[in-house]
């Protein structure tokens, strides 16, 4: 039975006064492994979190937000912050922050994937000639960048906006925006790994190409290959560090 009380008063302890919101989280991963608490327990109000990490209120706001926007947490005023998934390091051999990453990571890119394909198939069907031309650009501008051994992520951003615009549904941009905010607001560089999925660019251009095309079957295709590649480096992450 999920348990409405934090045994002892303070679990927490003060953060430097320039830490950042996944610090946040880490000292809350940590307090929640530490008192056992399970999905459906309860979380201290923020302002006892604040008062405990010597921050300010905002900034522990600004962190369960995002945890709240991963399914890692559910809020309301009258419940209350509460467990929504397991926050433990027993099921695999890794640091309960680190394991929380990766299964945060893997559970946004699950609902993300559906997503991506289904635009990919519809931008392929429905993209105007303007649109077309955009994404060919946008598709030469990774390529280039990726070629040169610079920072892809700006121009691959870039693409996949172009993509999702060329769908004819603006749903699809702003969920999958939406999806991917919540985590990238505390793991900028996933794993310390700021260009995780570097493996999939160069599948960016004949994707573009079968857009371009309209080849929606072809599109689908090799956006759920990118996917999938992405999902499969993620989990190789995983087991290297559970070496």
């Amino acid at each position: 039975m999920a348990s409405d009380s934090l045994r002892g008063d303070d679990v927490l302890h003060a953060l430097p006064a320039n830490s950042t919101s996944r610090d946040v989280l880490d000292a809350l991963s940590r307090m929640i492994e530490e008192q056992g608490l399970k999905v459906g327990d309860r979380l201290p109000p923020e302002v006892e979190i604040a008062r405990q990490l010597g921050i300010g209120r905002a900034k522990v706001r600004e962190a369960l937000t995002s945890w709240q926007n991963m399914g890692i947490v559910t809020r309301n005023k009258k419940a209350g912050t509460r467990l929504a998934a397991e926050v433990s390091s027993n099921a695999i051999h890794l640091p309960v922050t680190l394991k929380l990453e990766a299964e945060s990571l893997l559970r946004t890119h699950a609902v993300r994937r559906p997503l991506e394909l289904e635009t990919a198939r519809l931008a392929a069907q429905q993209a105007n000639d303007k649109q077309r031309l955009l994404i060919e650009a946008r598709a030469a501008e990774l390529m280039a960048v990726f070629q040169a051994g610079e920072d892809w992520r700006v121009a691959d951003y870039k693409f996949h906006a172009a993509v999702h615009l060329a769908c004819g549904n603006p749903l699809f941009g702003e969920l999958i925006q939406q999806i991917q905010q919540g985590f990238n607001e505390v793991y900028e560089a996933p794993f310390g790994q700021p260009h995780l999925g570097a493996a999939t660019i160069p599948l960016h251009a004949p994707l573009a190409e079968a857009i371009v095309a309209g080849d929606e079957v072809e599109a689908e295709r090799l956006m759920g290959e990118i996917m999938d590649m992405v999902e499969a480096e993620i989990r190789q992450v995983m087991e290297t560090q559970n070496v």
